[in-house]
């Protein structure tokens, strides 16, 4: 099995992902403008571009032409890195990536428009790929859904606090909903809009879109599980963020599921309020590790892998379908 760091180099020192970053580079260069110097900073942060990497991919993974969809691929990072800046205005989360979050280095007015400028720079940019016009109709379809999705995901998400959750397990399934929302949207956005523009067979585009909506869950519910594995210092991001939203993740609805009637009422005691976020997560982490749903979470996240490379073997161009297979492996195997 490939080790972690490897695994990493290979997605995030691909060709796929290095033409990505040089592209997205050029298109930014420094300038005197307020609202291009932010979104800049938005965008040029050291994170894996793993949604335009993934739309690219499953271009090529069809037979498509990468430097056609590559106005595509950094589409789908202005609308991610958009999300990310509204997302941290909403959580109050200062750092982002290991640096200041883009509210927190410039203003709240300065993110939030800078997050609407980049959603509607999207579809200019998707208008530039040089494929036929009807496949940039339907990727803009595909895309507008995701978007749309993403933000519904965000406003259920809100909705999975206690006590509406009191009832063993209640919560595990409004969960999954708000994960293949919010999270799995844009994956699979990402993934069936390169497919398309990359001129797919329909089993070809419908073997990404299985294969990212199987690989979203997966992020999310190994993202959930950093709070209670990583350091905060190499995850970039703040631990206790959940926890101080009073918000339940993927470990803590299974710790709430498996727990008996004292870890269930700790659960939601914590959840309630009242306790410093690090005291919080300390409490939640005591919990989620006695009842075993530490090592439950890690079984699911990793069987949302295996789910979602299990398909990939239809795809023409086998290279191009291993890169697909390394993001899903990545998904789990991170520490940030």
């Amino acid at each position: 099995m490939t080790a972690p760091d490897a695994l990493s180099q290979k997605v995030t020192s691909s060709q796929v992902a290095a033409d990505i970053r040089r592209t997205l580079t050029a298109r930014w260069p420094a300038t005197d403008d307020r609202l291009d110097e932010v979104s800049r900073y938005a965008l040029l942060s050291p994170g894996k571009l793993l949604r335009p990497l993934m739309l690219a991919a499953s271009a090529e993974a069809v037979g498509g032409d990468r430097e056609a969809v590559m106005p595509a691929a950094l589409a789908v990072e202005y609308l991610h890195a958009a999300s990310l800046v509204h997302d941290d205005i909403i959580d109050g989360d200062d750092t982002r990536r290991g640096r200041a979050s883009v509210h927190a280095r410039y203003s709240v007015s300065d993110a939030i428009v800078t997050g609407d400028a980049l959603i509607i720079k999207l579809f200019g940019a998707l208008a530039e790929c040089a494929v036929p016009e009807a496949n940039i109709l339907s990727a803009v379809r595909i895309l507008a859904r995701a978007g749309e999705d993403l933000c519904r995901g965000q406003v259920q998400e809100a909705l999975l606090v206690p006590p509406a959750h009191d009832t063993p397990g209640s919560g595990l399934a409004a969960y999954l909903q708000v994960a293949a929302l919010k999270t799995g949207a844009l994956f699979r956005g990402s993934c069936r809009a390169g497919a398309v523009l990359g001129g797919g067979s329909p089993g070809a585009v419908d073997a990404v879109t299985e294969f990212a909506e199987h690989t979203g869950l997966a992020f999310q519910m190994y993202d959930d599980l950093l709070p209670f594995l990583g350091d905060p210092a190499v995850t970039g991001k703040p631990g206790t963020s959940d926890v101080a939203n009073l918000r339940p993740t993927f470990p803590v609805l299974l710790a709430h599921r498996e727990g008996g009637p004292a870890e269930r009422s700790r659960i939601v005691q914590v959840l309630a309020g009242g306790l410093r976020p690090d005291a919080a997560l300390a409490a939640l982490r005591e919990v989620v590790v006695a009842t075993g749903a530490l090592d439950l979470a890690l079984a699911q996240a990793r069987e949302e892998v295996r789910l979602a490379k299990s398909g990939l073997g239809v795809l023409p161009v086998a290279e191009a379908a291993g890169l697909l297979g390394a993001v899903a492996e990545l998904a789990v195997r991170r520490d940030r």
